[in-house]
């Protein structure tokens, strides 16, 4: 079978034995429209086209009453189903080069001598048209660009069938679809915009999917739901080229099968890797696909957008803080085009009760609070006056020496001693910190311990005899993190490490250690870019890997991939990546450098009862520039606070741990630990890692990453927004809330002002004898401070029953709050990377911790 597509003003014309006599009489052919199509009758004043307003102005006598297929100008595609003659009408004159009687000709169009020249629609010569036949044969399909119209064929019931397309089964009738998300439909000709995301156009379409539907999306994801039985046709990347984001593995392993292999296309572009196969699989109602990048579902019957519901209509899992999840999750409907914040539906439509048992309480937005006329302040960590308090000093960390096996693709003679995420995390065991870093630019992992958090020493080990080198001798590391696995039934799963080796996309490793020092179990993860990272959220109890993406107009940003296990769902595939987070519309181009702001890597931490996330926004220049003049590129920390552990919300979108800009240890490039922050005593401990550069250096590609070190900024304990009051008193009343504990304990600082605070039932009604006026005031600043009343001794009383707490706040700030079960003011809440006193990943033992670090941090 021949598949041509002819250029041009081309008119078809089927069922017309008669019309020429210099012919063979032939039975009329009986030809199928591909595509979208209106029967008519040709008669002069029709309308011929579904995109244009021309209309036949005359014809011979042989065409009127005839019927025809209203098509689109642009393209029109048909099957012949039976065996017979097709008639032809194509242009005259050249004029605009749409005469198409050479291609006609070379096809075996032959020209009829009888029916002479007849002007088709207008008044100009060159839309005046001759007539051209053929003998078809049933199974050829034609393909023909502006523009065509058919007389005799025959339309599908449903645009977009796949009748016409190559069969694998006996049932070729398009299944039925839904999804959620932003989604468009269209047909597939050449010129149709692919993605909502990207600017690509169809350039190529084959006869058998010309004209067919096809969903319009983003090309990072596809997700849809079938709601009625038949075929599903995508289409995806040949693997062939290395570049090339294919699902094809995705698919086959699904059982789609590939249809006229090894045909492939070029679906848009000129670039081998954006050639594509044609999959195509029976499906049944109810089966629901995901696909990552990038895959085009084609041919359905029925396409049905399905609105999100309502966040208060979930139905899926519910948190420990009352929210609860969609059916689906992760969710999909994250838009890499929508340069909005990201939405938090939770504080949209938060929990009608709010279970406070886990951590304390932060004001960081309005999930608790139900009225206030209270200001919200947010407060920025201060960098210590001792940093850094880890620099470059050992040969190797001064990038002097190289170890044996060791491997760098670049960074030769690059000073660093800094964690580049890593971790720094309290080891109750071994009663130290232990901060894993890396020494000097694509150096080995190495470990340094301390007990008070700013003096470190280098332990001599056994990985490399005499050195703190921890990594495996075949690794070479550009992000990694190291975090525990506190809930370990095999102590070999203690620690747990992740590596994504130097360069463009790629499998990196997952290993775990008894010890964090020899890591004896390895696994492959799926592939992903360089700076991607990995944390655990408790609260849901997943392993979570932060991956390094990039989309258009938005740069750097990250997907979402979670896991129950971490070695064993370590092996990720695109279709499991989730859009994420990116920066939006609030983070304005940096004023100096101009370039649009990028999130360049995204770490967390379970903090009391929230994730606590730290955004680092790349603000430029390019690398190139960087390198030209020797100096970091800049990047800043942000906080980010969740209480689902996807939706961030970032109410400051100050740099709260800002880079230098000037020649100084962090000048730029400044980047967050894996653990975000440890805490001592009464204070929170934020070590990040800052670059100098090496302006000496000036024009190398490696000068721009010479001289790191590691310095600390501090914060006091739950200091990242307060509730505030002047000399006019205020209040704060929370939503109900329910709990289990004894004793209420606030974070407050108002030693000119007082705070007191009271309980309020279901309805309202405040609790005897839990009143203001029997509160004792609190007049004082403390960040663990018992609340007592007159007559009652705790709260113990009101344990299970929905109440809401209302604290009146006068010449003060308000923290946080919660509920101990003892007068310990343990909070039962996650403590991030741990510190002194505390014996595991929550705090379980209240003033004994802020005793044990009383001199650490807090003494600083």
């Amino acid at each position: 079978m021949m598949k041509k597509s002819i250029m041009g003003l081309v008119f078809l014309l089927a069922g017309l034995s008669s019309v020429s006599s210099a012919l063979p009489p032939e039975s009329p052919a009986e030809i199928e429209f591909i595509g979208s199509a209106q029967i008519d009758t040709f008669n002069p004043g029709v309308k011929l086209f579904l995109d244009r307003d021309f209309v036949l102005k005359d014809c011979p006598p042989l065409l009127k009453g005839a019927s025809f297929a209203r098509g689109s100008i642009e393209r029109t595609a048909f099957r012949v189903v039976r065996d017979g003659v097709v008639t032809v009408l194509t242009p005259e004159s050249n004029q605009y080069g749409s005469a198409q009687h050479g291609a006609l000709e070379a096809e075996g169009f032959i020209r009829s001598t009888e029916l002479g020249l007849f002007q088709l629609f207008g008044d100009i010569p060159a839309n005046q048209v001759r007539v051209y036949r053929k003998n078809v044969k049933s199974g050829e399909q034609y393909s023909f660009k502006k523009w065509i119209v058919v007389l005799g064929a025959s339309v599908p019931e449903s645009p977009g069938a796949a009748t016409a397309l190559p069969k694998i089964t006996g049932k070729t009738e398009g299944a039925s679809i839904e999804f959620s998300g932003a989604r468009e439909t269209d047909r597939l000709t050449e010129g149709s915009v692919l993605f909502t995301d990207r600017k690509f156009v169809v350039k190529e379409v084959p006869a058998s999917l010309w004209g067919q539907s096809f969903l319009r999306g983003s090309i990072e994801q596809l997700s849809f739901r079938v709601t009625a039985p038949g075929m599903l046709t995508l289409l995806t990347p040949d693997p062939g080229d290395k570049r090339a984001a294919s699902q094809f593995q995705s698919l086959e392993n699904l059982g789609f099968t590939q249809i006229d292999k090894p045909f492939t296309f070029q679906l848009f572009g000129a670039e081998p890797f954006d050639r594509v196969r044609i999959y195509q699989k029976q499906v049944a109602a109810g089966e629901v696909f995901k696909f990552g990048k990038y895959a085009v579902v084609v041919g359905f019957k029925i396409y049905e957008s399905k609105e999100a519901p309502s966040w208060a209509a979930n139905t899926g899992e519910r948190l420990y803080n009352g929210i609860v999840l969609p059916a689906e999750w992760p969710p999909r409907n994250i838009d890499p085009a929508d340069t909005r914040p990201m939405p938090v539906p939770y504080l949209d439509f938060p929990p009608a009760v709010i279970p406070i048992d886990v951590g304390r309480q932060l004001f960081v937005d309005n999930f608790l609070i139900e009225r206030t006329d209270l200001e919200r302040s947010f407060h920025m960590p201060e960098k210590y006056a001792g940093n850094p308090v880890l620099k470059p000093e050992t040969p190797i960390e001064l990038g002097l020496v190289e170890p044996e096996g060791h491997v760098k693709p670049y960074g030769h003679g690059n000073a660093g001693a800094g964690p580049k995420s890593g971790g720094c995390w309290w080891d109750p065991d071994a009663q130290v910190f232990k901060l894993w870093y890396e020494t000097s630019w694509f150096g080995p992992i190495a470990m340094a311990v301390s007990k008070d958090g700013l003096h470190w020493d280098r332990p001599a080990l056994d990985i490399r005899p005499g050195s703190n080198i921890v990594s495996p001798v075949d690794m070479t590391p550009d992000s990694w993190t190291v975090v525990p696995n506190w809930n370990a039934t095999d102590p070999q799963e203690k620690w747990t490490l992740y590596v994504q080796p130097p360069g463009t996309s790629q499998p990196g490793a997952s290993l775990t250690s008894s010890d964090g020092i020899h890591w004896n179990r390895k696994v492959k993860t799926g592939s992903t870019a360089d700076r991607s990272t990995h944390f655990y959220n408790p609260f849901r109890k997943k392993w979570v890997y932060s991956l390094r993406t990039a989309f258009p107009g938005r740069g750097r940003a990250r997907y979402y991939y979670e896991c129950d296990d971490f070695m064993k769902g370590a092996a990720w595939t695109e279709a499991d990546k989730v859009v994420w987070a990116m920066t939006d519309k609030m983070d304005p181009p940096d004023p100096y450098i101009g370039a649009a702001a990028q999130l360049y890597n995204l770490d967390a931490v379970a903090y009391e009862s929230l994730m606590l996330g730290m955004f680092e926004i790349h603000r430029g220049p390019d690398n190139n520039v960087c390198a030209e003049r020797g100096v970091p590129k800049l990047t800043e920390l942000n906080f980010a606070f969740s209480r689902d552990g996807f939706h961030w919300d970032r109410p400051d979108r100050r740099a709260h741990i800002p880079a230098e800009r000037k020649d100084v240890w962090d000048r730029g490039y400044i980047q967050s630990l894996g653990n975000v922050c440890v805490i001592s005593g009464d204070k929170l401990l934020f070590y990040y890692i800052g670059f100098r550069g090496n302006t000496a250096k000036a024009g190398s590609g490696n000068s721009m990453y010479d001289r790191s070190a590691t310095g600390v900024a501090i914060l006091r304990r739950d200091g990242f927004a307060s509730l505030d009051a002047g000399s006019a008193p205020g209040f704060v009343l929370t939503r109900p809330v329910t709990f289990t504990g004894k004793q209420l304990f606030v974070n407050a600082d108002c030693p000119g002002g007082e705070l007191r605070a009271e309980v309020l039932d279901e309805d309202g009604k405040v609790i005897a004898p839990f009143t203001a006026e029997n509160c004792e005031p609190v007049r004082l600043d403390s960040t663990k401070q018992i609340i007592r009343w007159k007559g009652g001794r705790d709260v113990s009383a009101l344990a299970g029953q929905i109440v809401r707490f209302r604290f009146l706040l006068t010449g003060g700030k308000l923290y946080s709050f919660w509920v101990s079960p003892d007068d310990s003011g343990a909070s039962n809440g996650y403590v991030a990377g741990g510190g002194p006193g505390y014996t595991g990943p929550t705090d379980a033992v209240g003033s004994a911790a802020l005793t044990a670090g009383a001199g650490v941090g807090g003494g600083i």
